[in-house]
């Protein structure tokens, strides 16, 4: 176990922070898993806590691994991955799973687990696109060059995942933007390509509305959410948000206590994606502005490490992979208060679930590794000797 502490490197503020979390979540988990075991009739809460603790196990199991990776491997890695997530994405798109009639196609079944392909696929199309402007940065960028290359592949898997999955088709795409902008993309054609995107989303829309039939989709999903959040008043649609509002409300400043939610009985996301009212009620607002500035403590460590980073390879792909993790759980605490529509994402590294944990570690260890070859690099530079404590005191001083 010491040799195990010994070849953690890399960024150590950024290992507690994610540990934090990893440990906190087990409290909400286990209080909210009531909801499955007495109103839905699945499992056990000791079972649902077992469960999420080998998913965290084999998590931070995959952030150790990852994290000792040398960060240019990750280059090839995209080339290689890309393919396969993108035929992944097809046979999830079509393997024909279907919930109350809409397209629900998310996952593959593997044999202990349903694997949410489009998770995956985010990072493998971020790595992608950081190889791809780091390969382009001291050149002369001509959107006609970058179209196959880079645009390609972006508008593939946001294509894949959009019928089933509008949310995360649609922070994919804007944490695409937002690293090509980072990444000195000219703007003339972010606004073509963001242009190109919402012809595109139209035409979908249409074509979905005017042959319902053809194919599967969530447009009226989708249509409904949106209306639903801007009418401002209850209806039966409203149901979860309304019981979030009031898990809220009742948690008061300092809130019910932990495992007294009386609104986890009532909400059938409660330990996915509205697990933030939960934890709110449980713990007060005091509660539930202490875990948002977790995330944003997280936040500052991406940008320092992406920041200190000696190439631009291992920039834009801290920020890449790392980003998305922060507004995907700004998305859920802003869905729990009813200032964003209800999306369908969980709570990174605190909500139940496997596939979607096990892409948030990776993501970590990607920026973890980044971390570490800046680490080792101030250390060669400072030529100190590890096993002398002066040594160590000095050159951090």
């Amino acid at each position: 176990m010491l040799a195990l502490f010994k070849n953690i490197n890399g960024d150590k503020a950024l290992w507690a922070v994610v540990a934090l979390l990893g440990l906190f979540s087990f409290l909400p988990v286990y209080s909210a898993s009531s909801n499955l075991v007495y109103v839905v009739g699945n499992g056990t809460p000791i079972g649902h806590l077992v469960k999420h603790a080998v998913f965290l196990i084999f998590g931070f199991g995959i952030i150790y691994g990852i994290h000792r990776i040398p960060t240019h491997f990750f280059k090839g890695l995209s080339l290689i991955a890309m393919p396969i997530v993108i035929v992944l994405l097809v046979i999830t798109l079509f393997q024909g799973n279907s919930v109350d009639g809409t397209n629900a196609s998310r996952w593959i079944r593997l044999p202990f687990v349903r694997f949410q392909t489009s998770t995956l696929a985010a990072v493998v199309l971020m790595i992608y696109v950081a190889r791809y402007l780091t390969k382009i940065k001291d050149e002369l960028i001509t959107f006609k060059a970058s179209i196959v290359p880079l645009w390609l592949p972006v508008f593939a898997v946001v294509g894949l995942i959009l019928p089933a999955n509008f949310s995360t088709a649609g922070i994919i795409f804007s944490m695409v933007l937002m690293l090509c902008f980072i990444g000195g993309y000219p703007l003339k054609y972010l606004a073509g390509i963001v242009g190109s995107g919402l012809l595109a989303l139209t035409f979908f829309i249409l074509v979905a509305k005017a042959f319902p039939d053809a194919f599967a989709n969530r447009v009226d999903t989708w249509e409904n959410r949106y209306e639903n959040f801007i009418n401002g008043e209850d209806t039966e649609a409203d149901y979860q948000i309304e019981r979030a509002k009031i898990a809220i409300a009742s948690g008061g400043i300092v809130g019910r206590g932990a495992g007294k939610s009386v609104q986890k009985n009532f909400l059938p996301q409660s330990s996915s994606d509205f697990i933030y009212a939960i934890i709110v009620e449980e713990y007060g607002l005091a509660g539930g502005i202490i875990l948002m500035l977790f995330f944003l403590f997280l936040l500052f460590r991406i940008v320092v490490i992406a920041n200190g980073s000696a190439t631009t390879f291992g920039t834009l792909l801290a920020l890449g992979v790392g980003l998305p993790i922060i507004f995907q759980a700004l998305i859920n605490m802003a869905v729990a208060v009813e200032l964003f529509p209800v999306t369908g994402q969980n709570l990174p590294l605190i909500s139940s679930g496997g596939t979607s944990a096990w892409m948030t570690c990776l993501a970590i260890g990607i920026v973890l590794s980044v971390s570490n070859k800046m680490h080792k690099k101030s250390k060669a530079n400072l030529n100190i000797d590890e096993t002398n404590p002066l040594e160590i005191l000095s050159g951090q001083l």
